[in-house]
């Protein structure tokens, strides 16, 4: 077993060894949660980067300080992206234009560089339609298609058009050790976990959290995703290589130990909300911003709903997918009921 866990994370800047040539950063996020983890893994070459953060000026500034200090000495050589989310891919060319490979998933690698390249200065009609199913109140749908929606290349390095692909099943080399690829489902498509084949490390990105769920949104790009069941299917999956004594490096909050607790308790949370979903819908037929209370239960802000609304929706389409949900008509403002 890794002992000595840290209990606080490293400073702005600052590297702290969570194992041997391991090194665990964090970078500053302008939204929740509020820092995103990174992590170096030592290499006779070089270094291998496990994600970056965004790309914006202070976030360039502090890999600078890291690069030059706990890192100095040694080139980074590759960087893998467990995932395409702007947090963990926004710097990922940056790396690669200072002599970087970039390793991820042939989805993450699509997803990334179709969301740079697609700017929109309005949302689509398919995102204004799609809140408007869901029932998000009429006033916010209009304020916000007046607005210029967040755009990924606002706050990530342009990717180039070549990566190498990892894939499920595949054995990689890095950091002094090998590493078994599996890929996670719901939180994003082909999300990469690493696991150690020669101590107990695990690369969990967002797929494995200790005191957070992942977000398990639906988006307009694909409004019918069952993401909550596919989430499922890759809890479910990962405990068969799941053991307690593993040390997770996961995408946000702190490292752990307890894998197959977590997994278990992450199955049952997510279960247990589907359940109440069900019953208050069986109770009155209710749109998807109506689930809140059910789901969440507390007050859901403005800056909070877009979140909301999409894990509302994969909460919803698990249900429609496993024939305990579906859709009863419309409300007065257009927006689909769904009962049980």
């Amino acid at each position: 077993m890794i002992r000595n866990i840290p209990h606080q994370a490293p400073a702005e800047g600052e590297a702290v060894e969570i194992a041997p040539g391991v090194l665990w950063m964090q970078m500053p996020l302008p939204f929740k949660p509020t820092v995103v983890n990174v992590y170096a893994f030592r290499d006779e070459d070089g270094w291998t980067v496990v994600d970056t953060g965004i790309d914006t000026r202070r976030g360039r500034a502090i890999w600078q300080v890291l690069l030059d200090g706990p890192m100095a000495g040694a080139p980074v050589t590759r960087l893998i992206a467990t995932h395409h989310h702007i947090d963990h891919m926004g710097l990922a060319g940056w790396f690669v234009a200072q002599g970087a490979q970039l390793w991820t998933s042939r989805t993450a690698w699509l997803m990334a560089r179709m969301s740079m390249l697609d700017v929109q200065d309005r949302p689509t009609p398919q995102a204004v339609a799609f809140w408007r199913d869901a029932g998000m109140p009429p006033d916010l749908i209009a304020e916000r298609s007046r607005e210029r929606p967040f755009n990924m290349s606002d706050a990530s390095t342009p990717l180039p058009p070549g990566y190498l692909r990892l894939h499920e099943g595949q054995t990689v080399s890095f950091g002094n050790r090998r590493w078994a690829v599996r890929m996670g489902e719901g939180h994003a498509p082909e999300h990469v976990t690493l696991w150690s084949l020669d101590d107990h490390l695990v690369i969990g990105g967002d797929q494995l959290l200790a005191s957070i769920s992942p977000n398990l949104g639906v988006y307009p790009n694909e409004p019918g995703a069952d993401t909550v069941g596919a989430w499922l299917d890759s809890c479910r999956a990962f405990l068969s290589h799941a053991h307690a004594d593993q040390l997770v490096l996961p995408g946000h909050k702190l490292p752990f130990n307890g894998l197959p607790t977590r997994l278990r308790q992450l199955i049952d949370n997510q279960m247990a909300a589907n359940d109440r979903l069900a019953a208050g819908l069986a109770a009155r037929p209710r749109t998807v911003v109506d689930c809140f209370e059910l789901l969440y239960r507390r007050i859901i802000g403005k800056p909070e709903l877009g979140l909301a609304l999409a894990e509302a929706m994969g909460h919803v389409n698990h249900l429609q997918a496993t024939g305990r949900a579906w859709p009863t008509g419309r409300n007065g403002d257009g927006a689909i009921l769904w009962g049980a």
